[in-house]
């Protein structure tokens, strides 16, 4: 019976299509088979899994495990909202199990976990599309209407200087470095108009991170210490090197300031998730299986923007402009990516999701 069943699960292409993970368990609680999805929550093989005791592969509050046996026993579904679900390979998620009977074989069991990080990552990648877009309509009407006026402001101060006594320069000082700064926040605003469409092509995202390592390295990132942590059989990407670029230096830029002058850890890590898929609100999906994440030891972001922080003009930084994560949000937006970002102190993670070159282009 185990056999039978554990071939019909391999050749059911509706197994193999479920994107949430979903494990088949024997009347002994081992593995009997996975899906992929659930091979890329617990990060190892499928074959590794198979015959493996089920709770030492999934770690689960000992509450639940009582009740799966209660579920086996009664013969009905249970369902559990909001515990926490982990791995050997990986750390707890915040998670929904669903438990139930396979109809027709006594003791033989589904276990269905579905992360809410997935749901609220597709919540964070709408919004910030969204956010982008208003950023765009507001690029035109401030270059337009603002700058003119400003360089006339600044040229009048400076003209007003020349005859003023030194004593008095710093108030048409004041006045010319506002006028700047303000300025240099406009041009950053006109990015979003003015930043093209992808130039898409093959992208080794290696060879990425490691020209903005090495810039951070040279520049702003001089007082951190980058650490490497890839997947050397990440393929290639599909997306706008430069454009990819880009990004990564806008969230080595940002690590490095909420670090400060005293340094700090900047982590770069990359691996493969082969069941992420992107779900569109016309129903299509897109498989974004290439992740990247920018991880740095700084304080965390306030909790007060923690909810905005892909929106234009949020910031955690005195004086910051709030462009640069919405820029970044766009241009992961324009590539169909995901973008999203869990924090805490110690630990703030900026997670890419990218996908593959497509085989129709090879």
């Amino acid at each position: 019976m185990m056999d039978t069943l554990a071939q019909q699960a391999e050749n059911s292409a509706i197994w193999a299509s479920l994107p949430v993970p979903v494990f088949l368990i024997s009347p002994d609680n081992s593995i009997l088979d996975v899906n992929s999805a659930a091979e890329g929550f617990v990060n190892t093989s499928r074959k590794s899994l198979l015959g493996k005791p089920i709770w030492r592969q999934v770690a689960i509050e000992e509450s639940v495990e009582n009740a799966f046996e209660k579920a086996r026993k009664q013969g009905t579904p249970l369902f559990v909202n909001d515990i926490d679900v982990g791995a050997r390979q990986r750390a707890p998620l915040q998670c929904g199990v669903q438990i139930a009977p396979v109809h027709g074989h006594d003791g033989f069991m589904l276990l269905m976990v579905s992360p809410r990080e997935l749901a609220g990552r597709m919540t964070q990648t709408q919004s910030a599309k969204s956010a982008a877009q208003s950023a765009i309509g507001m690029a035109e009407m401030l270059a337009h209407e603002i700058k003119n006026p400003l360089a006339g402001i600044t040229g009048a101060a400076q003209l007003l200087s020349m005859n003023l006594a030194p004593e008095d320069l710093e108030l048409t000082d004041l006045i010319v470095s506002e006028s700047r700064r303000i300025v240099k926040l406009l041009e950053q605003v006109e990015q979003f108009g003015n930043l093209s469409e992808p130039d898409f092509r093959e992208v080794n995202l290696h060879d990425v991170l490691d020209r903005a390592r090495r810039s951070a390295l040279l520049g702003f990132g001089s007082e951190m210490k980058i650490i490497e942590k890839y997947d050397p059989s990440l393929p290639v990407a599909w997306g706008d090197p430069d454009q990819l670029l880009q990004v990564v230096l806008n969230l080595l830029k940002n690590a490095s300031e909420a670090a400060g002058k005293k340094g700090g850890t900047i982590i770069i890590r990359t691996f493969y998730e082969h069941s992420f898929r992107l779900r569109r609100s016309d129903g299509t999906g897109r498989l974004l299986p290439l992740q990247i994440e920018i991880i740095d030891d700084g304080p965390g972001l306030p909790d007060r923007i923690k909810d905005d922080i892909f929106e234009p003009f949020v910031s955690g930084r005195e004086n910051g402009t709030g462009l640069g994560l919405a820029l970044v949000s766009k241009i992961i937006s324009d590539h169909n990516g995901w973008i999203s970002v869990r924090s805490e102190p110690g630990n703030t993670v900026f997670r890419l999701s990218l996908s593959r070159m497509p085989r129709e282009s090879k």
